[in-house]
C-alpha cells in the first residue's frame, strides 16, 4: 500500500515517466544515480513498478500498460484485454448496461466493461488490490464509470445491477487450484449468485469438466491466437445448456448442435487441427462435419478428409506421408527432402518434440510438419505442409 502511495504523488509518477524504458541490465545503475535524488523506498517502488508494466504490456498492450498500476499477481491473473473487450461486448448487446464485477482483481475487466459503456461496481476484498483497481480507473480516465469497492463479495448486495460478472481466485498457497469448489469464492457460491441476476458471466478455468457446467447455463471456451485463455458461464442468455467456441480475433463462434462423435476413417490427403477452444467446447464432431472428414483415432482430435475446405475453427495441412512411427525412416526422409525446418506435433505420443529434433537433426532450406499421433490405435508419423 505504501509502495501504490508514493508512486501516486507527483513526484512517483515523475520518477515512474522516468524509468519507463529501464532494461533489467540497468536497474542497478539506474537506482543507484536516481537514489541521490530520491527516497530509495521511492526509487524501489519505481523500478518495480517499471518492470511490471513491461510484462503486462503483453495483456495491455503498450498504451495501457504503460499508464496502469500492477501488482506482480494482478499481472499474472488479469484477463487479456482482447478476451476482457470482447466479453464485455458480449454484455453490452445483451442489454446490460450495469454489471457488480466480484473478484475485481487490479481492475482490468472493469476497464473493458467501461469502455462498453457499462456502469461497473467493483468489489475486491484485499486492500492493495481494491487500491490498484481504483488507481487504474483513474488512470485510464473511467473513475465515473467504475466504482470500486473493498469488501468480502459474499457480502455485497447486487441486487441493483443488471449483471454479475465474477472471477473466482483459482490459485492457492501450492499453486493453480483445479478443483471448482477449492476456487475463492467456490463456484457453488457463484453460480448461486448468478441465478439471482438477470444475466451472469462466470470465469472459469478451460479445464472444467462438462459434467460440472450448471444445466441452466450456456458454456463458452475463448482462444485468442490459437491459445485457450477461459471458459465463460453465461446465464440469462436465452440459451441454457448450450456449448460454444469462441476463437478471438474475430471474433468466430462455434455454436454446437450436439452432434454425436465422428467416425474413424482412413488417413485422407488432408489434416485439420481443431483449435483448442473448439476441443475443449468438445465441438470436434461440428468441424468434421463442416469439412467432411473423420477422426484419425477414436480418441485424439485430428481430423482427416480428402478435400481442402477452410475453416476458421481449425488449421488445414496437406499429408504427402504416412508412416508407422520410426525414428530413423523419418531422419532418412528429412535428409532426402532437404527439410531443415522442422515443425512438430503430437497428440496421443509421448515422445518429446525437442527430443526427436536431437535424434533426427534436420538440415537443408525447406520446412516440413510432422505430425506424432496414433492411427486406429497404432503410433503413427504423418507429414505435410500448411495450406494457404
Amino acid at each position: 500500500m505504501n509502495d501504490l502511495a508514493l508512486l501516486l504523488t507527483p513526484e512517483g509518477r515523475a520518477l515512474l515517466d522516468e524509468v519507463r524504458d529501464t532494461e533489467p541490465a540497468q536497474e542497478l545503475a539506474v537506482a543507484t544515480r536516481l537514489r541521490r535524488e530520491h527516497p530509495a523506498e521511492l526509487v524501489s517502488a519505481a523500478l518495480g513498478q517499471a518492470r511490471l508494466r513491461q510484462r503486462a504490456v503483453a495483456k495491455f498492450g503498450a498504451e495501457d500498460a504503460g499508464r496502469m498500476f500492477f501488482t506482480p499477481n494482478g499481472v499474472e491473473q488479469s484477463t487479456r484485454a482482447s478476451v476482457a473487450t470482447y466479453r464485455a461486448r458480449r454484455l453490452r448487446e445483451l442489454g446490460v448496461a450495469s454489471v457488480a464485477d466480484l473478484c475485481c482483481g487490479i481492475g482490468g475487466d472493469a476497464v473493458a466493461m467501461a469502455r462498453a459503456g457499462i456502469r461497473v461496481l467493483a468489489v475486491d476484498r484485499d486492500p492493495l488490490t481494491a487500491a490498484v483497481a481504483r488507481a487504474n480507473a483513474e488512470a485510464l480516465g473511467l473513475a465515473a464509470l467504475i466504482e470500486v469497492r473493498e469488501a468480502d463479495v459474499t457480502e455485497v448486495d447486487t441486487a441493483g445491477y443488471d449483471a454479475v460478472f465474477v472471477d473466482p481466485a483459482r490459485r492457492g498457497g501450492r499453486g493453480r487450484v483445479f478443483d471448482p469448489e477449492a476456487y475463492s469464492p467456490p463456484l457453488s457460491w457463484a453460480v448461486e449468485t448468478a441465478l439471482k441476476a438477470p444475466r451472469a458471466a462466470l470465469k472459469i478455468a478451460p479445464g472444467i469438466p462438462h459434467e460440472v457446467v450448471p444445466d441452466r447455463a450456456e458454456a463458452e471456451w475463448i482462444s485468442d491466437g490459437g491459445d485457450v485463455k477461459e471458459a465463460v458461464l453465461w446465464f440469462g442468455t436465452g440459451a441454457p445448456g448450450s456449448v460454444r467456441a469462441t476463437l478471438l480475433p474475430g471474433p468466430r463462434t462455434l455454436v454446437g448442435r450436439g452432434l454425436p462423435d465422428p467416425g474413424v476413417r482412413p488417413v485422407g490427403r488432408y489434416l485439420y487441427e481443431p483449435d483448442g477452444a473448439v476441443i475443449r467446447a468438445h465441438l470436434v464432431a461440428e468441424v468434421a462435419e463442416e469439412v467432411g472428414g473423420g477422426l484419425l483415432d477414436p480418441t485424439i482430435a485430428y481430423i482427416t478428409a480428402d478435400a481442402p475446405r477452410p475453416t476458421p475453427y481449425a488449421s488445414a495441412y496437406e499429408i504427402t506421408d504416412h508412416l508407422p512411427f520410426n525414428v530413423k525412416k523419418l531422419k532418412a526422409l528429412l535428409r532426402e527432402r532437404e527439410v531443415g525446418t522442422l515443425t512438430v506435433k503430437k497428440r496421443g505420443s509421448a515422445v518429446e518434440p525437442e527430443e526427436l529434433r536431437r535424434k533426427v537433426r534436420p538440415q537443408g532450406p525447406n520446412a516440413a510438419t510432422v505430425f506424432l499421433t496414433r492411427v486406429a490405435g497404432a503410433p503413427a508419423m504423418l507429414i505435410g505442409q500448411p495450406l494457404g
